[in-house]
């Protein structure tokens, strides 16, 4: 007869991630580090993005946030620019939703930067499809 394996698994106890209702602390931007806009995913910890500078720059994610902070296209992201290499950088932080406003209240953020909100689809959308010849064909198909 089989013991009971219980609590265990490879999945047990992560749960999940409640922490967005804290407030954190708000972080600026210091020397040799810049706020970036992620373009797209490269794959194995790797990312391009567009400084608010004006410069495409390829980023590296830090092993605190790989796992454990999901970074997704068009977020607003704080990099650390390498001395020795112009166009290659670290990711240091990720700002939500909520701080890359306050970023961009504060004028730390350029005005055209467009904060990753997502397209949600509610009332006062008028992106309705629009289909009148569905029903006309009801009318044809009797006289048969």
């Amino acid at each position: 007869m089989p013991k009971n394996k219980g609590k265990e698994g490879k999945n047990r106890g992560r749960g999940k991630n409640e922490n967005e209702s804290e407030k954190k602390e708000l972080v600026f931007k210091e020397d040799g580090q810049e706020y970036a806009q992620l373009i797209k995913m490269l794959g194995n910890g790797q990312l391009k993005a567009m400084c608010f500078d004006g410069v495409k720059t390829l980023c590296h994610i830090r092993g605190k946030l790989r796992k454990t902070v999901w970074i997704n296209t068009s977020n607003i992201i704080l990099v650390g620019l390498q001395d020795d290499q112009d166009n290659k950088a670290v990711v240091i932080l990720k700002y939500n939703a909520d701080e890359a406003r306050n970023l961009k209240a504060y004028g730390e953020l350029p005005e055209h930067a467009k904060i990753n909100e997502m397209d949600t689809f509610g009332p006062g959308d008028d992106d309705e499809i629009q289909s009148d010849d569905i029903g006309d064909d009801d009318e044809d198909t009797d006289d048969i």
